[in-house]
């Protein structure tokens, strides 16, 4: 409901007041926090002065370890108090960009009360809350409230009050642009507004147009794991962004971004999310591909990419091949390979550890002291008693090499330089004649030995490669042919030698390693975030639950946007999280509302995949998609695009493989201007885009272009998942080109739903 001109008069009385308050904020704060970096420089430079004494002369020592200590808390707290102070100064200009955008009017008790919803909280002088950041429990109320009796979940309990107003806000530069009241969650006029808008190089913050379902998804505190499956454009990687804020507010002594990781997945996307909390006052957590995941822990080998793997795919269609990825990718892989572990006898794949080219603990001697080992000891915990009795016994042998020639050897040899060194490390610079001596001895010895060390450390006696070819030379899977499983061991083999490893294999790998070795775990992460868990295996989650053993799991996904063709599904992963997680309480949130795409794009979509009729377009009219069928894809591409760029920022022309983004990109006009994105690139620029489908994910344009919607490309079962994942990156227009035959399943769409243009045809030239 649009309001008169006398409730509009008063509400911009009321910003003007705000924003005048918020500019006497930022002076003072900006006038505190000089001071405060005033005195952090001091510090800093004291701290500095004191400590270089005390390893560039070894008589100007600092004469306690209290002294040190107290310096390094005058740093620490000099740095704290700068660090609010930013904190304060970055909040008060997110509001002064915008004050708030929502107004709730309740009563409780019988009081009356007017409260403003905004990005941040602001307070008077007296304490006075004039705006509430929109994660305090009672802005639940504007997201999920309609007027009437409305329920918010506070610290104290379930509270009842009686909602009797619902205003939202466009401010801009301080003027309010539009105003109403509205009895909905969240009026659609705003959010008709802010999805007309054009696309940016980063996502932005929702917190302005929050729907309830995705409501659900950010103020869930309850469950252990949450899984949320929903349509393409529903708001998921929205949610859980907005969700990370909310946890971060409400945990503040306990939690910091630090403790949340996101899965995401690829490099293009994490750079699009990047802005989404900085916007909110928050710092970003921590991202991460499961590419780099894996690459990271396997150190010395080139790891296949999901997208590597999706391009061989497309080149090798054989069943046998089919067979062998599905069964990696299923739930019986992660059974088998833990049934496995139980019998297997691990022995076989020790191996000596040897020090410069020799052994220095031999292959038998480990066997040994494995099997004599309790029976009922934990695999990890015989690892663990085997590593110790190692280290021990290499510290008794050291100690013998203490008066060996080669040590007296090394000592004659070290330059003052390098026993400076060796002593500041091992803290006797301020030792007697005969310490400093035994500590450059111990030093000496260390560091030849230290190659030792690192392969005790990390478990370089046991193979695990060899006990994976253990695993895969045994019984032979049912659903796979014998010879082609024979030909995939070699495969790895040869791989192996060539310090290469394939996709699913680096995964089995890392699992077996950790569930021997018990190692490679990290128990500091709070919340782990999956986004396009689809994509994940069954072993893959299975290895990243026991890589963070204490997080909290938000799992985000959507079955129909499964361009990978892998067999897992919101069920199949349902059931594998039943198994990882037996004690876990979970939720399940299914999204079928999409907001991204305009109803005629999101209408013809949901076509293409079974149970798309379940998913609702928001009523936001546009262009029906315009199918081209042509005999030069390439040419009408170049026309279509060059035109669409006179009214879009972005035109994305979304091809199903990188070499056919390649192929096109070389063959493009050179007098338009092209960009061809790769699985290198952080940045999504504007203009026209090059790039294939599994670099789209996740991510969104204001036109879409599908190129060669062939017979070829597009005709396998699990294509129509692509086809589906390609037409809903658009957010106003979507065109898709083709030549001859067509793709079999936009032959079966409704003729309504687009518009078939045949009159366009650019003969190429003899």
């Amino acid at each position: 409901m649009t309001l008169n001109n006398e409730s509009r008069a008063a509400e911009q009385q009321r910003v003007d007041h705000i924003e005048k308050l918020i500019t006497t904020q930022l002076a003072q704060t900006q006038t505190k926090l000089n001071q405060a970096q005033q005195e952090r420089r001091r510090v800093e430079k004291n701290f500095g002065a004191n400590t270089r004494a005390d390893y560039v002369e070894a008589d100007d020592v600092i004469d306690t370890n209290a002294t040190l200590a107290q310096q390094k808390q005058l740093m620490a707290s000099a740095t704290t108090n700068e660090d609010i102070l930013h904190k304060q100064k970055q909040s008060l200009q997110l509001l002064a960009q915008n004050p708030y955008f929502g107004r709730i009017d309740i009563e409780e008790d019988h009081e009356p009360d007017t409260l403003y919803i905004g990005t941040a909280s602001l307070e008077d002088d007296q304490g006075n809350f004039l705006i509430y950041d929109w994660r305090a429990p009672i802005a639940g109320i504007y997201y999920n409230g309609t007027l009437g009796s409305v329920k918010y979940r506070s610290p104290s309990g379930l509270q009842t009050v009686e909602l009797k107003r619902k205003r939202q806000f466009v401010i801009q530069a301080g003027q309010i642009i539009n105003m109403f009241d509205t009895n909905e969650t969240i009026g659609d006029e705003i959010l008709q507004k802010t999805l007309n808008e054009a696309s940016s190089e980063q996502m932005k913050n929702i917190v302005a147009t929050i729907q309830q379902d995705q409501n659900q998804i950010i103020r869930n505190t309850q469950a252990d794991i949450l899984l949320v499956q929903g349509a393409a454009g529903s708001g998921k990687t929205s949610a859980v962004m907005q969700r990370i804020a909310f946890l971060l507010y409400h945990n503040r002594t306990q939690l910091t971004a630090e403790e949340i990781i996101l899965f995401s997945p690829n490099t293009l996307f994490s750079n699009y999310i990047a802005a989404v909390l900085p916007s909110l006052g928050e710092n970003n957590m921590r991202q991460v591909t499961l590419q780099h995941f894996l690459a990271k822990r396997l150190h010395g080998l080139q790891v296949e990419t999901l997208f590597a793997r999706f391009e061989k795919e497309q080149i090798t269609t054989s069943a046998s091949f089919q067979a062998i990825s599905k069964y990696k990718a299923s739930s019986q892989f992660v059974t088998d390979l833990q049934t496995f572990l139980q019998t297997a006898d691990l022995t076989q794949s020790f191996q000596d550890i040897l020090f410069e080219g020799h052994p220095i603990f031999k292959r038998q001697h480990l066997q040994n002291l494995y099997q004599k080992l309790p029976r009922n000891l934990l695999i990890a915990d015989k690892f663990l008693a085997i590593k110790n009795h190692l280290i021990k016994q290499l510290n008794h042998y050291l100690k013998t090499q203490r008066t060996a020639d080669w040590v007296l050897s090394a000592l004659d040899n070290l330059s003052e330089s390098q026993i400076n060194t060796l002593l500041y490390r091992a803290q006797a610079l301020d030792a007697s004649s005969q310490q400093q001596q035994q500590a450059l001895i111990k030093a000496v010895i260390h560091q030849r030995y230290l190659p030792v060390y690192e392969a005790l450390y990390n478990n370089y006696f046991f193979n695990v490669y060899q006990l994976y070819h253990d695993f895969l030379t045994r019984d032979v899977p049912k659903s796979i042919n014998s010879q082609h499983w024979q030909e995939m061991i070699a495969a790895y083999d040869h791989q192996l030698e060539a310090h290469r490893i394939n996709y699913e294999d680096a995964t089995a790998i890392l699992f077996l390693r950790q569930q021997i070795t018990g190692e490679g775990q990290n128990h500091q992460i709070k919340y782990l975030m999956i986004d396009e868990v689809q994509d994940y295996t069954p072993l893959q989650l299975a290895y990243i639950q026991h890589s963070f053993p204490l997080a909290k799991l938000t799992l985000l996904g959507d079955l129909s946007q499964n361009v990978y063709g892998s067999p897992t599904s919101l069920q199949d992963t349902a059931t594998t999280l039943k198994v990882l997680f037996p004690q876990h309480k979970k939720t399940v949130i299914t999204l079928h509302q999409s907001y991204r795409s305009t109803a005629n794009i999101t209408n013809f979509a949901k076509q293409l995949i079974p149970m798309g009729q379940q998913i609702r377009a928001f009523n936001r009219i546009g262009s029906l998609p315009q199918w081209y069928i042509s005999d030069d894809a390439r040419k009408t591409t170049q026309q279509i695009s060059q035109q669409a760029l006179k009214k879009y920022h972005t035109v994305a022309i979304i091809t199903k493989t990188n070499v056919q983004a390649q192929a096109l990109a070389k063959s493009w006009s050179a007098k338009i201007p092209v960009h061809l994105l790769t699985e290198q690139d952080r940045k999504i620029p504007r203009g026209i885009l090059i790039l294939p489908i599994y670099l789209a994910k996740g991510l969104e344009f204001d036109c879409v272009l599908g190129y060669q919607i062939t017979a070829a490309n597009y005709a396998m079962p699990t294509d129509r998942n692509i086809l589906y994942t390609l037409a809903t990156r658009a957010l106003h227009q979507l065109y898709l080109v083709s030549e001859n035959p067509v793709s079999p399943f936009l032959q079966q769409l409704d003729p309504d739903s687009f518009q078939l243009q045949r009159q366009l045809t650019t003969k190429k030239q003899p």
